[in-house]
């Protein structure tokens, strides 16, 4: 039977905040603890209990919760099919903001992260990623026309009154500091949707975001559009991520995510969800976790 969304990840639908984790210390990618999960084993546990919590948030294509609570997306879809070859049959997910995820990953809120949370040695540093399922690219969100001309991260820098919205904590406001962009220039959003209004009220001129998750939002906006793939944005990719103390856990996802790569059905939840499942070929979490940030 599919799980659903826990209780007080249905109130952050509602709500739009989680207090428990909006109160965490240490920003998007600090942690209280790298050890394993204060219940114990969470490999273990997640059999006995025949599901793990998953951090979630709710962006598609990377991930989605339906109406009636049951989450699905390219990251939470292959993340169920993993953990079923290892006898867990479902998840649980748990929706919380970006800058949230890791702290509440340590703090033991949920035992996995599976949202589309890009590689970066910050991260990689606070977590233990998974041999990455997505590899993506980045665009700007633009008013149709695009009439500020805005296609790479150098046209913010070389015009200083430019603004680009971005979702607090995630990877583009990170991409945005590496680069050398003024807080100043950054417009700070809790999610998609607050991102898409930012440029429709003329608060930003652009909307930063990976570009599948853009080209979703503007099937519902006509009056913006999604500016080719950017060229000097770092490339980009995600997996699951898991306590640095969860290493059995790790090694048996790893080991069973690498013959899922092999099935057709892997190929078959990338394509749904409108990845390529080829990119990923030959890309590793070593490679990824040394993208800045």
């Amino acid at each position: 039977m599919m799980r659903t969304i826990g209780a007080v990840a249905a109130g952050l639908l509602f709500a739009g905040s989680l207090a428990a984790c909006s109160s965490a210390s240490g920003g998007a990618d600090g942690g209280a603890s790298d050890g394993a999960s204060s219940a114990g084993n969470t490999l273990e546990r997640g059999k006995a209990d025949g599901y793990l919590r998953v951090g979630i948030a709710n962006e598609p294509p990377y991930t989605e919760v339906t109406a009636s609570g049951e989450v699905h997306g390219a990251e939470p879809d292959v993340l169920r099919a993993v953990l079923k070859t290892m006898g867990i049959d479902d998840i649980q997910g748990v929706i919380t903001p970006y800058d949230a995820m890791v702290p509440g990953l340590n703090a033991d809120r949920w035992d996995v992260i599976a949202a589309g949370l890009f590689m970066k040695q910050s991260r990689c540093d606070a977590v233990a990623y998974s041999e990455p399922v997505i590899v993506s690219t980045e665009s700007f969100g633009t008013p149709v026309g695009n009439p500020k001309n805005i296609t790479t991260i150098k046209d913010v820098l070389d015009n200083k009154d430019l603004k680009v919205a971005v979702l607090t904590g995630a990877f583009e406001q990170g991409i945005l500091d590496s680069a050398g962009v003024p807080e100043g220039q950054m417009v700070l959003v809790k999610d998609s949707r607050s991102g898409m209004e930012a440029v429709t009220a003329k608060r930003a001129d652009a909307f930063l975001l990976p570009t599948l998750s853009l080209r979703s939002l503007v099937e519902q906006d006509a009056s913006i559009e999604v500016t080719a793939p950017i060229e000097d944005a770092p490339r980009t990719g995600s997996g699951a991520a898991f306590r640095k103390g969860d290493t059995e856990l790790l090694a048996a996802y790893n080991e069973a995510l690498a013959a899922f790569k092999k099935t057709p059905e892997f190929a078959a939840i990338l394509t749904q969800w409108g990845f390529d499942p080829d990119v990923v070929e030959g890309v590793t979490a070593a490679e990824l976790c040394k993208t800045e940030g």
